[in-house]
């Protein structure tokens, strides 16, 4: 007898055991694997918005967003003044018009202006980030998780530059009256202080840091003050930079500028203060400034650390214009 029939159902039980065991073989290393899903970073679409310009690109917004991220202090200036809430912030330092935002329960922080928590960013999935001046460089990173904006303003056009941030969040949070009636005031109180200014002699800009000095001329970080507001530079030559030129007491005497102003950075990111001692000696004493009592203090924080909000420049307007309305008297030996 032929024993070929009985070969083929041994034949199919092998062929059916491999392929059990292949399955199951698959169904463990799946179970293995990770979904896609929980390795995809979670990025709110964006969705219909208006798609708003800003100084790193263009990015499409979504109307009144609510869970907003700032990163930059003249922009929480700004916001403030346009009467809009955020859900968090950078930084732990927040001085004088900005003290609300110290409450970390209320505003949650997100890393420091420098360096942000991602984690803790794209936990919050927020509608918006918004960087700016010390966290523009890690525009991309975060551009990446959700819809961002660059609030960076232009040393060479700082007001200008100042009128379009505000308008800009103006657009993106449906604040355009109040956000004109904020520019109208600073355009005109600029211009009452131009009145005065461009006949009241010639100023220099001194920062202070750690006994050393840096002076800034027009175009630069603080140049301001000359570009928009009529003081005539006592050193037109002077480099445009971010960190301006490194001084000393020699070159304030030479350039015997009619009024001295001051900005002192330790005092400002809270590590006390020495302006007033570094300039009273010998040299400064001589310059008119000094003899006529112009040597004028800029608030530090607000020149420093949030100088580029709305409310920051108007309170810079209104320093110096009472500087200029003060007579003139100079500081006892």
């Amino acid at each position: 007898m032929s024993t070929t029939p009985r070969r083929f159902p041994l034949l199919v039980a092998a062929l059916l055991g491999v392929a059990v065991l292949g399955l199951a073989f698959f169904g463990l290393r799946a179970s293995r694997e990770p979904a896609v899903e929980a390795t995809t970073p979670a990025v709110p679409a964006q969705g219909p918005g208006r798609t708003i310009t800003h100084a790193q690109g263009s990015t499409v917004v979504a109307p009144n967003p609510k869970q907003v991220l700032v990163f930059d202090l003249a922009t929480l200036d700004t916001l403030d003044a346009l009467g809009v809430e955020v859900r968090g912030v950078a930084g732990e330092y927040f001085p004088g018009p900005l003290a609300k935002y110290a409450d970390a329960k209320k505003y949650p922080r997100f890393g420091t202006l420098f360096e942000p928590d991602y984690e803790a960013v794209h936990a919050a999935r927020p509608d918006l980030i918004i960087t700016g001046g010390r966290t523009s460089a890690r525009y991309a990173k975060l551009a990446a998780m959700a819809p961002t904006i660059d609030q960076t303003t232009d040393d060479a056009h700082f007001l200008d530059t100042v009128v379009g941030n505000t308008e800009r969040l103006a657009t993106v949070f449906g604040k355009e009256d109040p956000a004109r009636a904020l520019i109208g005031e600073l355009r005109q109180s600029i211009e009452t202080l131009k009145a005065t200014t461009a006949t009241r002699g010639k100023g220099l800009i001194v920062l202070t840091s750690g006994g050393r000095m840096s002076a800034y001329g027009p175009g630069s970080r603080f140049g301001v003050l000359h570009e928009s507001f009529g003081i005539p530079p006592a050193a037109p030559s002077l480099k445009a930079s971010l960190h301006g030129e490194a001084i000393g007491s020699e070159f304030i005497l030479e350039t015997n500028p009619d009024w001295l102003f001051v900005i002192d950075r330790d005092a400002a990111i809270g590590e006390g203060g020495g302006a007033q001692r570094l300039l009273d000696n010998e040299l400064v004493r001589q310059t008119t400034a000094w003899k006529q009592g112009q040597v004028v203090y800029l608030d530090p924080a607000n020149t420093y650390l949030i100088g580029g909000g709305i409310q920051s420049l108007r309170r810079l307007v209104e320093q110096i214009s009472d500087a200029y309305a003060k007579p003139r008297q100079p500081p006892a030996p």
